[in-house]
């Protein structure tokens, strides 16, 4: 079977090679790059989620059996062309959970203690007087809203409850026997967002959950809160969120992840002038007024790189690849 593994990090592909020795494995910048010849012949396409596998990269591989990719969102794939075509999708359901949870929290202390605003201060002028400017607030004892308890959330849960915040929870499925064993207790998405002082996104990327967090809903956070996305994007309307912060009506924001963050990496391939490309370059000027912001951390979807979450990616690929050879594939994505 021929693999098209696109992007692999440094040391990635010696790995994966020794895992899929009885496979042909073509490496690649994107598929534009491989050779006709190649893209006739491969079955899996590889991908993680700074490559997006529209319908056309669909169409350059006539053979194409599976995508496996090595995340556990799907968003940067075309789903439903792939269905059209036969073409199964698997995933990595789970993968460095502490992984992210610690990352989350992270962005946390940094916000609260305007650890990142004093350092960058720092670098312009390390004569820094006026100290009072960077006056933060403990964590302990605050409430933690944590959308979405997934095995993420319910790790960020954990860890918030072991450094003494107190904890509200909302899930479409709450897990009880959870909340009991950990001291938080689950409530409605507007009741989380009102009595927060920070609140936290771990959803995924799906249609119910586009701008979960809009003007409305930001709306009806604490004055002087602070939001936490380490998700996706997406579920954030990046404008009601650029409004909230210019009023002050949120004190602060920590985001690993950007609505429209393929797009703001090219940003040259949307000058195209057309309906979709305006609404592109509303939500890019916004992503680029927060990245300008003192009080917002902006970082380039980075929460899952450690080497132990990379790894066991790595080895859930690999496995998922096996199961597909073996006729038995697992770890299918089966909805939109």
């Amino acid at each position: 079977m021929t693999i098209a593994y696109i992007r692999p990090y440094d040391g990635e592909l010696a790995l994966v090679q020794a895992g899929l020795a009885e496979h042909t494995i073509v490496t690649a910048d994107c598929v534009r790059d491989i050779t006709d010849a190649d893209r006739q012949a491969v079955e899996v396409l590889c991908v993680f989620v700074d490559y997006e596998v529209t319908a056309d990269v669909l169409d350059m591989l006539p053979n194409l059996k599976c995508i496996a990719t090595r995340s556990a969102g799907f968003d940067h794939i075309a789903y439903e062309a792939a269905q059209v075509r036969g073409i199964v999708v698997t995933r990595v359901p789970h993968y460095g959970a502490r992984t992210v949870a610690e990352y989350t929290v992270a962005l946390m202390f940094a916000l609260s203690r305007n650890a990142y605003r004093a350092y960058t201060d720092m670098q312009r002028n390390a004569n820094v007087q006026a100290v009072g400017t960077y006056e933060g607030f403990d964590l302990y004892g605050k409430t933690l809203g944590v959308v979405g308890t997934g095995a993420i959330g319910k790790s960020v849960c954990q860890i918030a409850r072991g450094i003494g915040m107190q904890v509200l929870a909302h899930d479409v499925q709450p897990d009880h026997e959870f909340a009991v064993k950990n001291g938080l207790r689950y409530a409605d998405l507007d009741d989380v967002l009102a009595q927060s002082d920070l609140v936290t996104l771990h959803v995924p990327s799906l249609p119910d959950t586009y701008h979960l967090i809009n003007e409305q809903k930001l709306a009806l956070m604490k004055s002087g809160s602070y939001l936490i996305n380490t998700a996706r994007g997406e579920i954030v309307d990046t404008l009601a969120l650029v409004a909230a912060l210019r009023l002050g009506h949120l004190a602060g924001a920590g985001l690993d992840v950007l609505e429209g963050e393929h797009e703001l990496r090219s940003e040259i391939d949307l000058l195209s002038i057309d309906d979709k490309a305006h609404a592109q370059f509303a939500t890019l000027v916004a992503d680029h007024a927060l990245i300008d912001m003192p009080n917002v951390i902006v970082t380039p979807h980075i929460a899952f790189n450690t080497v132990e979450a990379k790894r066991e990616i790595i080895d859930v690929t690999i496995g998922n690849i096996e199961a597909l050879v073996a006729g038995m594939p697992r770890n299918l994505v089966n909805h939109v």
